[in-house]
């Protein structure tokens, strides 16, 4: 009897929790120009059909030096900053972050999504650059999509686990 208990415990434990996490892959390409600076960006997952925004990550100035605070310019990430920036209080654990270089990043997606369709931007701004928008798709929990970006972003993946 206690068996067939601890195994309808352990069942139901995992149907409440399914496994359906992902991550999200960006490249910031490498630009060959005079005055380079590491863009902000910003990543969010919103559902197709009605639904809260929710921040992935957000890399931004920190610690930026000379008094200045660095979230003073994250409202140049325009899209993210309407959907979920102004309403966030930054630094936020596990999803702020200092800038990064060009190259490869991995970022999971959050292990408490539901099933469903949604769709994850990752947009980025760079002083004296550009900024850009590239959005991706996906259904969960069987995640799978990408787009490539045509100056500030390159490969946006996103994937399932």
């Amino acid at each position: 009897m206690k068996t067939a208990s601890y195994a309808l415990i352990a069942g139901a434990v995992s149907i409440a929790y399914p496994a359906h996490a992902g991550t999200v892959t960006i490249t910031l390409p490498r630009m060959d120009i005079a005055e380079y600076k590491k863009p902000y960006v910003a990543a969010w997952i919103e559902p197709v059909a009605a639904g809260a925004p929710r921040t992935l990550f957000v890399w931004y100035a920190v610690n930026k030096g000379g008094g200045e605070p660095g979230t003073k310019w994250l409202s140049e990430l325009r899209s993210w900053w309407r959907k979920a920036g102004r309403t966030m209080k930054l630094p936020a654990d596990g999803v702020s972050g200092a800038t990064r270089a060009p190259g490869s990043y991995t970022i999971p997606l959050p292990a408490d999504l539901k099933p469903g369709n949604y769709i994850v931007h990752v947009e980025a701004a760079r002083e004296h650059g550009g900024r850009e928008l590239v959005s991706v798709p996906v259904t969960l929990p069987k995640a799978a999509g990408s787009a490539t970006g045509k100056s500030e972003l390159r490969a946006v993946k996103v994937s399932a686990k």
